[in-house]
């Protein structure tokens, strides 16, 4: 076989070494086998934005959903000239989780607040790999659910709190 028809699976180490770093209480290393991450590793492209580039913008219909290797994303809500904060993401964490799942317009901005190394995953490549290796892509869909719920339940805590 010719070695260059042979695609090369991308070298995710550093993405799971930050995942693994991450304490977070939303941290994907809680829910995510480790085994999941090789079958993972095949679908997934590398991005590197720079400070200030915006990788979701409120209102899109894109569904693409991200995993932070290194560098710090700020999500943010606004409408005219009001701003709200509500999470600030690092190494390890993992973003568009939401709309991945539920098909809706992004409900915030996500936006580098310093060079940041990305890996994509889009809803075209998951269903390829939802086919080829559904193991991997339950245990992926599991902990994408538990960091949605853990989130969740922080933002109840908080209101509640308030």
């Amino acid at each position: 076989m010719n070695a260059f028809l042979v695609p090369k699976k991308p070298d995710i180490s550093r993405l799971v070494e930050a995942v693994r770093a991450n304490t977070s209480e939303d941290t994907l290393s809680r829910f995510m086998p480790d085994s999941a991450w090789d079958v993972v590793a095949e679908y997934l492209s590398p991005e590197k934005i720079e400070r200030g580039h915006v990788l979701i913008a409120q209102g899109a219909l894109d569904r693409t959903l991200y995993f932070v290797e290194s560098g710090i994303l700020r999500v943010h809500r606004g409408h005219h000239n009001a701003e709200l904060q509500l999470a600030v993401l690092g190494p390890g964490a993992v973003v568009g989780e939401g709309a991945f799942f539920s098909h809706v317009e992004r409900s915030a901005t996500v936006q580098a607040t310093q060079p940041t190394v990305l890996w994509a995953l889009t809803p075209r490549r998951f269903d390829k790999m939802s086919k080829a290796h559904p193991e991997a892509a339950l245990a992926l869909s599991m902990a994408l659910g538990a960091v949605v719920s853990t989130r969740m339940l922080n933002v109840a805590r908080k209101i509640s709190i308030t």
